[in-house]
């Protein structure tokens, strides 16, 4: 079975995020998208909120299963014996980064990073940005899941 990963804090997750599940669901046999537990970060939602979004907004994909880890990722796929990782690509300044912990990754483990560049219509897509548009009162239809987008003006505007 060709199995990947998609890693990610996933806060909250976009359609960025999904055009590169859905993708990679297509390429392998099973998709595992890893929630990131970074007990160091502030996050909006928590880390078991991000993987009921994920488990609803990839349900149409019978070979995703959603996960969380915490640690080293090169750890997790090996005690989740996946071979290697997929990893969205926005603009080159996200490949400058990915690159070198592709390389860090694959020199501790042996564990393969793909690179995936996202569509056009994505590419200019972060959680960060999606929570600040809501944060300021603007619409983020289109950009995440209807669910999604419900649960971030609940959050953000109460």
């Amino acid at each position: 079975m060709r199995r990947v990963v998609c890693p990610g804090s996933f806060d909250p997750v976009t359609n960025g995020h999904l055009d590169i599940i859905g993708r990679a669901s297509r390429q392998y046999d099973e998709v595992v998208v890893a929630v990131l537990i970074n007990i160091e970060k502030k996050s909006l939602f928590t880390v078991e909120e991000r993987i009921e979004m994920l488990q609803t907004v990839t349900k149409e994909y019978g070979n995703v299963r959603v996960d969380k880890f915490h640690g080293l990722l090169v750890d997790y796929c090996r005690q989740q014996e996946i071979p290697a990782i997929v990893k969205g690509l926005r603009a080159i300044s996200d490949f400058d980064y990915e690159l070198q912990m592709a390389q860090l990754n694959y020199r501790m483990s042996g564990v393969e990073t793909l690179f995936m560049a996202t569509g056009p219509e994505v590419s200019f897509l972060s959680s960060s940005r999606i929570k600040e548009i809501v944060r300021y009162g603007g619409s983020v239809a289109g950009l995440v899941p209807d669910l999604v987008q419900e649960l971030l003006v609940e959050r953000l505007r109460g």
